[in-house]
This record gives C-alpha cells, structure tokens and sequence, in this order.
C-alpha cells in the first residue's frame, strides 16, 4: 500500500512538472499558448528556425533597436507564436529596409511584420495574410508647440517613403510643405531635432513613438482611412497558406487581442479610438 501510494504521489509529481514545463515553453519572453507543429511548414528560408523581418525602430511592437536585443513586443510575440504553432523553437529577427520590403525586394525570409498595411498596390509584388489590426493614419508633433486640424497643412511635416502615410499627406491632404525620409527612425529623429513640426503616419505607430519619448511628443489626432496590417509573405512561396492558417487560428483563438491588451493597450495607455479625428 505505502509502495503504491508512493508511486502515485510521484507519477502526479511526474505530471505536475510535465505541466509546468508545457506552461513554461518560451521563445524570448514570450509565453507561447498554441500547440507546438499543429500546421508545419515544409521549407522555412533557413533550416531548423523561422526568419522574421522588420523594419526598426518599432517600440511597443518590437522592444529593442537590435534584432539580437528584442525578446517581446506585440509582433515579436505573435512571430515567436506562429513559430512555434509551425513547428520551431528557434526565431530569427532580420532587420530589412521598409521599401525594398514592400517593394517585393527582400529576399530569404518567411514572412515579415512590420505594421504593414495591406494595399493593391503591394500586393502586385508580395503576399498578405489575413489582416490582424486595423489603424488609421496619426499625426504626431512636439508636445511643446502641437499643431491642430486647421494648422497641418501650414507646417513643415515629415513623411515616410513608400508609406501609406506619405500617400494620404500628399495625395489627400496635399501639404505643400514637407520633407520625405527613408526609414522611419529618421523620420522620428526629424521631429525630435525640429526639422519637421508634424509627421504623419500610421495612428499605432505615431502612438509607440509617443510612449517611447517621455513626454516629448504626441499624438493630437487622426484621419480615419481605414488602414489595416498584414503580414508580408514572398510572392508565391508554398509556405504562405500554411502560415495563413496559423495566422487565422491565432486570431480565432483570441491569442491576438490576448497580445494586442498585453503589448499594445497597456504601454499607450489608451485606446486609439480615444484620439480625436480630424477632417482631411
């Protein structure tokens, strides 16, 4: 009796640790919820891992300016899912240039996410997933000296190239004066160094920015256009519907706003929907 009271205790101690290592599986700092390899694919980019690409800076999104240093955030965790849901425990973060990578350029990746909004235009020369966020376009200034809806088009603005945002400020709103950058860690930096009164782009980005200056600068509105992101998959590859499939379960399953109020919500501190609109 003592004999087989003792192998019971340790068969639940046996199961008790078995549980405990299923709720501590991990990629970075991410807790990972889906079931390891339920949708493999067959041919990653590079064996044995899943390759990731973005376009840094992006805080809140990716935390940390170096692929090597990021270990959360809300797209570096839903990358570290789809890994894992796809069979790896190994994620490589690829740090690429925003136009080559929505110029369909980028090359030896799995997908890409970095707050891309789906657009035809993009999609003549890359792939999307289903969408997974929805945002409109922000416009962002110098806490000390903020601009207004009247106010705008009468300022120096700062624009990203190739961006959805860049398309609204000259094609809608049709700013006379602005100055385009490449990257937008240059187009942040133009802001703080007062080259530029306002930058307009994506309300979710403008919002990181904001949370990642201590104060500095702002979001004073935005322009509703129904923007939403997509991860970006190459042209074509056998592995997109596969990784589609793992994108859909991860929304159905509510692992996506689990990850949106844990990463997005919670560093801005409000909910975007809060931000006055402006008329264009």
């Amino acid at each position: 009796m003592i004999l087989a009271t003792r192998l019971f205790l340790a068969g639940l101690a046996f199961w008790a640790l078995a549980a405990t290592a299923s709720a501590a599986d991990k990629i970075g700092n991410c807790e990972l919820t889906g079931a390891k390899g339920s949708a493999r694919i067959a041919t990653p980019a590079v064996p044995g891992q899943l390759t990731v690409a973005v376009s840094l800076p992006a805080p809140v999104w990716w935390n940390g300016d170096t692929p090597e240093a990021i270990k959360d955030g809300m797209e570096y965790c839903l990358a570290a899912e789809i890994a894992w849901r796809a069979g790896y425990d190994k994620l490589k973060v690829v740090a690429v240039d925003f136009v080559p990578l929505v110029s369909g350029e980028v090359k030896d990746y799995d997908l890409a996410l970095s707050e891309v909004s789906i657009t035809e235009e993009r999609k003549k020369v890359v792939d999307f997933s289903v969408p997974y966020f929805n945002s409109d376009i922000g416009v962002l200034t110098l806490s000390a000296s903020p601009v207004t809806q009247k106010t705008v088009r009468k300022v120096t603005v700062g624009i990203q190239q190739g961006t959805t945002g860049a398309a609204f400020a000259l094609d809608v709103l049709k700013v006379k004066d602005y100055n385009v950058y490449a990257e937008r860690a240059d187009l942040l930096k133009a802001l703080s160094d007062e080259d530029v009164v306002a930058v307009l782009t994506d309300t979710s980005i403008t919002l990181s920015a904001e949370t990642a200056s201590a104060g500095k600068i702002k979001v004073v509105g935005q322009y509703k256009t129904g923007e939403i992101y997509g991860a970006v998959y190459p042209k074509g590859n056998a592995n997109n519907p596969t990784l589609d499939k793992i994108m859909k379960a991860i929304i159905d399953d509510g692992t996506m706003k689990k990850l949106a109020a844990k990463y997005l919500v919670a560093a801005w501190g409000k909910d975007p929907g809060s931000i006055p609109y402006f008329k264009p």
